[in-house]
């Protein structure tokens, strides 16, 4: 669990990262270079969630060996499934990470939307239900090392 305290808005008890895979933690259905250990380090103090539809068959073996929980949805109505996810962990202390249209509503109920523009882009309409955009998926990781990097950006 990460507590951080935001001046002027609500302080964050953060215990679950809930992440999509394509786009977000993987490029054509490969791990980013970093991701691995990052999640390997916080492991110990955050429940780590990933959600996907699994396009390129890959989520399970990429992931293997490391402490976080695969849900493989179906093809269909992906938002809905990421949604109703999110609100079986408890979005008031999951951050909610994703990339694209399916994870607009995903990053709008999460207690922190962020949005992640890496190489396959990032659907508009997710960049404006989240709360913070990060440029690289490692940059979210950073923010665990150096809280104050997430309060300059969110408090009010």
């Amino acid at each position: 669990m990460i507590h951080i305290q935001i001046p002027g808005s609500r302080d964050l008890t953060i215990e679950n990262i809930l992440l999509d895979f394509n786009g977000t933690l993987a490029v054509d259905g490969r791990l980013i270079e970093g991701v691995r250990e990052r999640i390997a380090q916080f492991s110990d103090c955050l429940n780590f969630h990933v959600i996907t539809a699994d396009t390129f068959g890959s989520v399970k073996k990429e992931l293997e060996e490391l402490h976080c929980f695969v849900h493989i949805i179906p093809e269909q109505d992906q938002a809905s499934s990421k949604l109703s996810y999110l609100q079986k962990l408890g979005p008031e202390n999951t951050i909610g990470v994703g990339n694209g249209a399916n994870d607009e509503r995903m990053l709008q109920e999460a207690v922190l939307g962020v949005a992640v523009l890496g190489q396959e882009g990032l659907a508009t309409k997710t960049l404006m239900a989240s709360n913070l955009a990060v440029n690289h998926i490692l940059d979210l990781f950073a923010y665990f090392e150096k809280p104050d990097r997430l309060i300059a950006c969110l408090r009010e």
